[in-house]
């Protein structure tokens, strides 16, 4: 079997990861929204690319990130990192403003798309 067969047998389809929802169920998250993992949260409860978002929300984390660090489209990101936060193993922090280099970094990674 060639590496692109493999591949496509690997490829989870984005609407099977978020169970067919589009729309988060935590409102108001943003790119810039910053989450985090609870202190020791129960990864072996957690399958797939949720127990990979807990892993990488150890430091607080923007959706942004969590989206490229999972190689998923930030609608996905979203609806997953929703579902983590109304399970109660993630905590966001909306900040206030965003600083400079905050905004200049997603200037860069949304240019690199």
């Amino acid at each position: 079997m060639s590496e692109e067969a493999e591949e496509d047998e690997l490829f989870v389809r984005p609407f099977i990861m978020t169970g067919g929802r589009a729309e988060p169920m935590h409102a108001g998250l943003r790119l810039e929204t910053l989450v985090v993992a609870v202190p020791e949260p129960p990864l072996a409860t957690l399958e797939f690319e949720r127990r990979r978002i807990v892993t990488l929300c150890a430091q607080p984390t923007t959706v942004a990130e969590v989206a490229a660090g999972i190689g998923v489209p930030l609608g996905v990101a979203k609806v997953l990192v929703a579902d983590l936060v109304v399970g109660g193993l993630l905590v966001c922090q909306q900040p206030k403003e965003l600083p400079l280099h905050v905004l200049e970094r997603i200037r860069d990674h949304v240019r690199a798309l």
